[in-house]
């Protein structure tokens, strides 16, 4: 499994997040996305149906049902009801932990966060150190003047 680190800093993850899971259900990868507050969660849910006029990302959280059928599922637990092949941290998820129980059921993590944030910045840090410490595959990823994603680690 590869652990991506994505640091925002040209656009927003309102932005970012929801091409991302584009680009990973056209893959055919279902996804998890891992919040830290039920706050945040709730946001994510509203983004991902209004993020653009003329389309919106099918997902769903556990008080919707049936969530083995979402192709995108919400949540702040470990859970991986969906069988997603991608799982994406926001903000300070702890991705650690749930790499650690169940690597081998996913082919990608992210951690995406705000480089503006130095909560944020301070925990992306430790969490590469201590992913690199055990001996994960980890990259680094971040936004070029253009918006463009540039690999710098």
């Amino acid at each position: 499994m590869e652990i991506w680190f994505y640091h925002l800093q040209r656009h927003p993850l309102e932005r970012v997040l929801p091409n991302l899971l584009e680009k990973s259900l056209e893959r055919g990868w279902r996804a998890v996305v891992q919040a830290t507050s039920e706050e945040r969660l709730n946001a994510l849910d509203h983004l991902l149906w209004t993020y653009a006029d003329e389309s919106f990302l099918a997902h769903g959280l556990a008080r919707d049902g049936d969530a083995t059928m979402q192709p995108v599922y919400l949540t702040l637990g470990a859970e991986n009801p969906n069988g997603a092949k991608i799982r994406i941290f926001v903000e300070a998820a702890n991705v650690q932990d749930v790499v650690a129980a169940d690597a081998s059921a996913y082919e990608r993590a992210i951690l995406m966060f705000d480089g503006n944030d130095p909560d944020q910045l301070g925990n992306a840090r430790a969490q590469w150190k201590a992913l690199k410490d055990a001996g994960f595959a980890v990259a680094y990823w971040q936004q070029g003047e253009n918006g463009r994603w540039e690999k710098k680690a």
